[in-house]
């Protein structure tokens, strides 16, 4: 009997820098997904084709994959929705709600490259969209801290029947 291999995930994380994506990723998804981050290739010169060279290359070997940018907007989201519908892959949205004092605070504690400077997280709040299915998402998922130090994750939008 032939087994057929599940498809594999590609989870998008949406939202504004320091709003816990990072953190997020790496309780959730380390050993689990290849991270793909324009934060881990800043000096490349074209940062939007290597991350989705990088994207392709993990899903077309059947590898999960967890996006951590900002995504703020279909512009950013679209590309990767089509990259993970090329390969059969479940398109998830993981949405962090904007929080723009505790992002700031957080962004503040930063330090060298780590830290934003405030315009860019305001930049970030002006282009910020809530993804849903309509977007192409098989699902939504909204993450919030649980104030315990972790994250509460609650599903908008449940994609499949």
């Amino acid at each position: 009997m032939e087994t057929v291999a599940e498809a594999p995930e590609l989870a998008v994380l949406v939202g504004l820098q320091a709003s816990g994506k990072s953190t997020f990723a790496a309780r959730v998804f380390a050993g689990t997904h290849a991270l793909v981050s324009k934060d881990l290739f800043r000096r490349a010169r074209h940062r939007q084709r290597r991350q989705m060279r990088l994207v392709d290359e993990a899903l077309s070997q059947g590898v999960p994959v967890v996006v951590d940018n900002t995504n703020p907007s279909p512009h950013e989201w679209t590309p990767l929705v089509e990259a993970g519908r090329a390969h059969g892959a479940r398109v998830v949205a993981y949405w962090f709600p904007p929080d723009v004092p505790g992002a700031l605070a957080r962004n503040a504690a930063r330090e060298g490259v780590e830290r934003v400077p405030d315009v860019g997280v305001y930049a970030t709040l002006r282009r910020l969209r809530r993804p849903s299915r309509a977007d192409g998402f098989d699902a939504v998922q909204e993450v919030t801290f649980d104030g315990r130090g972790g994250f509460r994750v609650r599903t908008l939008e449940h994609g499949g029947p």
